[in-house]
Protein backbone atom coordinates (compact mmCIF):
# COMPACT_ATOMS: atom_id res chain seq x y z
CA UNK A 1 0.00 0.00 0.00
CA UNK A 2 1.30 3.53 -0.93
CA UNK A 3 0.99 6.38 0.83
CA UNK A 4 -2.07 7.81 -1.28
CA UNK A 5 -3.95 4.62 -0.30
CA UNK A 6 -3.14 4.69 2.96
CA UNK A 7 -4.55 8.28 3.36
CA UNK A 8 -7.63 7.26 1.56
CA UNK A 9 -8.31 4.46 3.32
CA UNK A 10 -8.21 6.13 6.90
CA UNK A 11 -10.57 9.11 5.04
CA UNK A 12 -12.79 5.81 4.59
CA UNK A 13 -12.31 4.76 7.74
CA UNK A 14 -12.71 8.09 9.78
CA UNK A 15 -16.02 8.80 7.61
CA UNK A 16 -17.29 6.35 8.94
CA UNK A 17 -17.48 6.44 12.56
CA UNK A 18 -20.35 8.20 13.89
CA UNK A 19 -19.12 8.48 17.91
CA UNK A 20 -18.28 11.79 18.70
CA UNK A 21 -16.33 10.81 21.90
CA UNK A 22 -14.04 8.24 19.51
CA UNK A 23 -13.08 10.62 16.89
CA UNK A 24 -12.00 13.25 19.58
CA UNK A 25 -9.59 10.62 20.78
CA UNK A 26 -8.66 9.53 17.59
CA UNK A 27 -7.70 13.39 16.55
CA UNK A 28 -5.75 13.95 20.06
CA UNK A 29 -3.66 10.90 18.77
CA UNK A 30 -3.05 12.07 15.00
CA UNK A 31 -2.29 15.92 16.86
CA UNK A 32 0.33 14.61 19.25
CA UNK A 33 1.32 12.53 16.44
CA UNK A 34 2.10 15.02 14.15
CA UNK A 35 3.32 17.36 16.42
CA UNK A 36 6.38 14.97 17.66
CA UNK A 37 9.27 15.51 16.10
CA UNK A 38 10.95 12.58 14.36
CA UNK A 39 12.98 10.33 16.21
CA UNK A 40 11.90 12.09 19.76
CA UNK A 41 10.09 9.08 20.98
CA UNK A 42 13.10 6.78 20.04
CA UNK A 43 15.31 8.95 22.17
CA UNK A 44 13.17 8.99 25.50
CA UNK A 45 13.91 5.29 25.26
CA UNK A 46 16.44 3.43 27.29
CA UNK A 47 19.18 1.68 25.35
CA UNK A 48 17.66 -1.43 27.07
CA UNK A 49 14.35 -0.38 25.41
CA UNK A 50 15.70 0.40 22.16
CA UNK A 51 17.66 -2.96 21.86
CA UNK A 52 14.74 -4.81 22.96
CA UNK A 53 12.10 -3.09 20.31
CA UNK A 54 15.04 -3.96 17.74
CA UNK A 55 14.72 -7.58 18.86
CA UNK A 56 10.80 -7.76 18.22
CA UNK A 57 11.02 -5.89 14.92
CA UNK A 58 13.57 -8.68 14.08
CA UNK A 59 11.15 -11.24 15.37
CA UNK A 60 8.24 -9.85 13.45
CA UNK A 61 10.03 -9.79 9.87
CA UNK A 62 11.35 -13.20 10.45
CA UNK A 63 7.86 -14.21 11.40
CA UNK A 64 9.68 -16.17 14.52
CA UNK A 65 6.99 -16.96 17.32
CA UNK A 66 4.00 -14.80 15.79
CA UNK A 67 0.72 -16.51 16.33
CA UNK A 68 -2.20 -16.25 14.35
CA UNK A 69 -4.89 -14.19 15.60
CA UNK A 70 -7.03 -17.39 15.26
CA UNK A 71 -4.83 -19.43 17.47
CA UNK A 72 -4.68 -16.37 20.49
CA UNK A 73 -7.99 -16.34 20.43
CA UNK A 74 -8.52 -20.00 21.20
CA UNK A 75 -5.91 -19.75 23.15
CA UNK A 76 -7.70 -17.23 25.15
CA UNK A 77 -11.50 -18.26 24.21
CA UNK A 78 -12.62 -18.72 27.94
CA UNK A 79 -11.66 -14.76 28.46
CA UNK A 80 -13.14 -13.27 25.13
Amino acid sequence: MNTNEIKTNFHHLIDQISDEQLLIKLYHIMEQASATKDGQLWNRLTEEEQIELLKIEREVQSGQGLISNEQMQAKHKKWL
